[in-house]
C-alpha cells in the first residue's frame, strides 16, 4: 500500500529552462553555450553546479544568488514554469486518498516561492530550509519524517540517478523515475537506474494511474 507520494522539484514539477538561461544571463554567456556545457557536464555525471567553474573558475554561486537578489534578478518560481501534468497530477493523487509532498534540492527562498503557487500538495521542503541536500542519506530521513507511511509505503519522484532515485532506493523508499528534462532522458536506461526505480514514467498522470493500482 502507498501513502505518500513525494517529488522532486526541477525537471520533475518544474521546467528549468527559464532559470538557467537567466544564469547565463547574469554571467553573459550566450544561452546556447551554457546549454551545451551544462548537457556536457550532465554526461559526465557531475553536479550541474560545476557548468559555472567552465566561464568563471572559482564561481560562488552563494554569493552570486545574492548578488543576483539584490540586483531584483533573483529567483523567479512562477505558474508558466510548471510542466503542463503538475497540476492536474498532484490533484489526482490527493483525491485518491494519497498525501502529496515536495522536497527538492532548492533554496529557501525557492521553498516560498513554491508555496505562493498554492499547489495541491500537502507538505513542501527544501534543503536549504532543512540543511541537508540531496544525496545525503538524512535528506532521505527528512523525507520519511515528513512523509505519513513506512519507507516502503512512501514513493520518491524524481528525475536524476544520484540525487533522486539511487539514494532514494537505499533509504528504503519506493521509487519513479520521471523521463523528462536532460537527466530524466540521459539515463532512462542506465543499468544502475533501472535497478534502484521501482517505475520508469513519462507523466503524473502515468504515475496515478500506477499508484492507484497498487493500493
Amino acid at each position: 500500500m502507498i501513502r505518500s507520494v513525494v517529488f522532486d522539484v526541477g525537471e520533475t514539477l518544474l521546467d528549468d529552462t527559464r532559470e538557467w538561461a537567466r544564469w547565463a544571463d547574469w554571467i553573459n554567456v550566450p544561452r546556447h553555450t551554457f546549454s551545451a556545457v551544462l548537457g556536457a557536464v550532465t554526461a559526465e555525471g557531475r553536479d550541474n553546479a560545476e557548468t559555472f567553474d567552465y566561464f568563471r573558475p572559482g564561481f560562488d554561486l552563494v554569493r552570486e544568488r545574492r548578488l543576483r537578489e539584490e540586483a531584483g534578478l533573483g529567483e523567479l518560481i512562477e505558474e508558466e514554469d510548471l510542466y503542463a501534468d503538475v497540476r492536474p497530477g498532484l490533484r489526482s493523487l490527493q483525491e485518491a486518498g494519497i498525501w502529496v509532498g515536495i522536497a527538492g534540492n532548492q533554496t529557501v527562498r525557492a521553498g516560498e516561492l513554491l508555496r505562493e503557487l498554492r499547489l495541491p500538495v500537502d507538505g513542501i521542503a527544501t534543503s536549504g530550509e532543512w540543511g541537508v541536500a540531496k544525496p545525503d542519506p538524512a535528506f532521505f530521513t527528512k523525507v520519511i519524517d515528513m512523509a505519513p507511511g513506512s519507507p516502503e509505503q512512501i514513493v520518491y519522484v524524481g528525475d536524476h540517478r544520484d540525487n533522486d532515485i539511487v539514494p532514494a532506493h537505499a533509504a528504503g523508499l519506493r521509487t519513479a523515475l520521471l523521463r523528462r528534462g536532460p537527466w530524466g532522458h540521459l539515463w532512462a536506461n542506465d543499468p544502475v537506474l533501472v535497478t534502484a526505480a521501482d517505475w520508469t514514467i513519462d507523466s503524473l498522470k502515468e504515475l496515478t494511474d500506477l499508484v492507484v493500482k497498487a493500493q
